[in-house]
């Protein structure tokens, strides 16, 4: 699942309509059907509605899953021990360089 477009609606939006759709459910024979009304009214598709509803169930622990926030931290922990790896990386190889560099200065007649 990528995000390359930047999010359309904003959080209070977002919070609005999972609250609705939570509110509304029982006046409608399914959930989905209640998704599908209410991102009618809002101009989002009912499967974008959708998510929205199950991340706040998540994020509220009435869902099993990760919620946001720690989400959001492994990914940032993730993109710093990639940056660590490589700086360790470009490290070794200077290293490498330069012990190399000193052995043939010492050698040299």
């Amino acid at each position: 699942m990528s995000k390359t477009t930047t999010n359309k609606f904003s959080t209070e939006v977002r919070s609005r309509a999972v609250r609705m759709v939570l509110d509304h459910e029982g006046e409608h024979p399914s959930r989905w059907a209640a998704v599908c009304s209410i991102a009618a009214k809002i101009g989002c598709t009912p499967q974008t509605l959708n998510e929205w509803v199950k991340k706040a169930e998540v994020d509220s622990g009435a869902r099993v899953g990760v919620p946001t926030d720690v989400a959001e931290r492994l990914k940032a922990l993730e993109r710093e021990n990639r940056e660590l790896r490589q700086a360790n990386e470009i490290l070794r190889k200077a290293s490498a360089y330069f012990a190399q560099a000193e052995l043939d200065r010492r050698f040299k007649p």
